[in-house]
């Protein structure tokens, strides 16, 4: 049974945006409840060790860097959770490879202003730093919410659980969802407007059509090569391989598949990693041919992350301002995935802002019942 309690309100999506709006409320003084389909926090954030699980030391399978420079409002939460961060390796050549089996063509380095950067520990840090300022009891993994209905008494939630089905009751409910997720997978009654459905549609799901992959290797030999790990490609299966060394130390490289999702679905994933492998080897040496160990995340396979529209890839969030919510669901909804900030949408930049934005308006609506909260502050 979740235990929802009183005027709660309810978060639907334990990604970063829904964590930033669940800590938010916690620091105000509002109950809150959050639920996640997954088996573990982070959405989209998914930072892995070797064995392909979640780690504090991982490789980012899913968003990696960030820019405080163009994207300062990442700042004030990474300092305020006492996480560090190093800038991305890009000192020495990048490689240019053509053809497979042709020679790769060295080039210096592109110097990108704004600098790019990358939490230590991984994305996932940040992930783990606000789950652990929330009580615990108020987080529900395993929790997938497949309805919602509006009442004469407020909102009735039904969630599918790892123990069965059930019924929730909530005020208010954010969903911290991408937009074109939820009008996939959560039926509305009423329905939501038929425009409101159309535009979270046509709101493309960031990393949905993509797929990374990663090679762990003993220490960063291309750096002693006086390479930069940075490479394009014209041949594939990797489009645009960067150096993926952690701050800790792990040497490792990783690319974009640049094989459609579609196209993807239809190959072996062995011969797809083998093919990887190889192409590494071709462009950094023989060295590179011998990982330590392999990493594979295809978001387009992942059916928390994507929806048959997202099979093709279809451009970037627009961002901008939009009326997420109709007027006869606007009282009792949010919608506060990274999609749906003004600025920076379906970056992590996004979904704090997103996260922040939901926060503040709940708290400005339930301004009469805020309470102190046992750990507010910290």
């Amino acid at each position: 049974m979740i235990p929802i309690g009183t005027r709660r309100i309810l978060i639907v999506g334990g990604g970063l945006s829904g964590l930033v709006t669940a800590y938010r409320l916690h620091q105000a003084g509002l109950p809150v409840c959050l639920m996640e389909a997954r088996s573990r926090l982070g959405g989209r954030i998914l930072s892995a060790g070797e064995d392909n699980r979640p780690s504090n030391d991982g490789l980012d399978l899913g968003p990696s860097w960030f820019w405080p420079d163009m994207t300062p409002e990442i700042l004030p939460l990474v300092d305020e959770l006492g996480l560090t961060f190093i800038p991305q390796h890009t000192d020495g050549l990048m490689l240019f490879q053509r053809s497979q089996g042709g020679m790769p063509e060295r080039y210096p380095s592109f110097r990108h202003q704004p600098s790019s950067m990358r939490l230590a520990g991984g994305t996932g840090a940040m992930v783990s730093a606000l789950a652990a300022r929330l009580p615990q009891d108020c987080l529900h993994l395993e929790s997938r919410a497949t309805n919602i209905a509006r009442t004469q008494a407020g909102l009735i939630v039904t969630v599918s659980t790892a123990s069965g089905v059930e019924t929730i009751e909530a005020t208010h409910v954010v969903f911290a969802l991408p937009p074109r997720l939820l009008e996939a997978t959560v039926e509305f009654s009423p329905p939501p407007r038929n425009a409101t459905r159309a535009l979270w549609r046509a709101t493309p799901t960031w990393m949905a059509p993509h797929a990374k992959f990663f090679a762990v290797y003993e220490r960063p030999f291309w750096r002693e090569a006086g390479f930069s790990g940075a490479a394009q490609s014209m041949a594939g299966p990797l489009v645009e391989i960067h150096d993926a060394t952690t701050a800790s130390g792990k040497a490792a490289l990783f690319g974009f598949v640049g094989i459609p999702a579609r196209s993807r679905m239809q190959l072996n994933e062995n011969a797809l990693l083998a093919a990887s492998v190889a192409q590494l080897g071709q462009i950094f040496g023989a060295e590179a041919l011998h990982p330590v160990a392999t990493l594979y995340k295809d978001w387009a396979i992942d059916t928390l992350t994507a929806t048959e529209l997202d099979l093709t890839a279809a451009g970037h969030p627009a961002g901008g301002r939009h009326d997420w919510v109709d007027a006869d669901w606007s009282r009792w909804i949010t919608l506060s995935g990274s999609e749906t900030a003004a600025n920076s949408p379906g970056y992590l930049a996004g979904a704090i802002e997103a996260g922040e934005r939901a926060a503040a308006d709940l708290i400005r609506c339930n301004s009469d019942v805020i309470e102190p909260a046992s750990s507010k502050g910290q």
